[in-house]
C-alpha cells in the first residue's frame, strides 16, 4: 500500500504533503476575495478531485459561515483537515496563506522606495 490511509468510513486520506501542493496552487491561482475562495475550493477539491461531496461541501462552508472568522479560511483549514488530519490542516493554511502574505511583504517593503506618482498611488491604493 503507498502511503495514503483509509478512514474509518472507507475514505481514502491524503497526506499533508498531497494537501499543501494542491492548497499552494490555489494559493497562487485563487484570487478574489473570500467568496470566489469558496468557489475555487469548490471546483477544485468537489469536482475535480472528489475529495468530498457537494453536500458535505455545502454542510462544511454553511458551518463556517455560521461561526464566527474568515468563512473562507476556516473552510480551507477544514478541508486540509478532513484530508489528512491537524499536519494537513496546517499545510492547507500554510500554503494557501503564504503566496499572499510574501507578496504583501514584498509590497511593503518596496512600495516606500517607489518615487513619483506610480509610488504615491501605491501608497494610497
Amino acid at each position: 500500500m503507498d502511503d495514503t490511509q483509509l478512514s474509518g468510513d472507507g475514505q481514502t486520506l491524503g497526506t499533508p504533503g498531497e494537501v499543501f501542493t494542491t492548497f499552494l496552487k490555489l494559493g497562487l491561482t485563487s484570487f478574489g476575495g473570500p467568496i470566489a475562495h469558496l468557489g475555487y475550493f469548490r471546483e477544485e477539491l468537489v469536482n475535480r478531485r472528489k475529495w468530498l461531496s457537494d453536500h458535505a461541501y455545502a454542510d462544511l462552508v454553511a458551518l463556517c459561515q455560521f461561526l464566527p472568522g474568515p468563512a473562507s479560511s476556516q473552510v480551507g483549514f477544514a478541508l486540509g483537515m478532513m484530508r489528512a488530519g491537524w499536519l494537513g490542516a496546517l499545510a492547507a493554511f500554510t500554503a494557501f496563506t503564504l503566496p499572499s502574505a510574501l507578496a504583501l511583504l514584498v509590497f511593503a517593503m518596496t512600495a516606500a522606495s517607489i518615487a513619483g506618482p506610480i509610488g504615491t498611488g501605491a501608497l494610497h491604493g
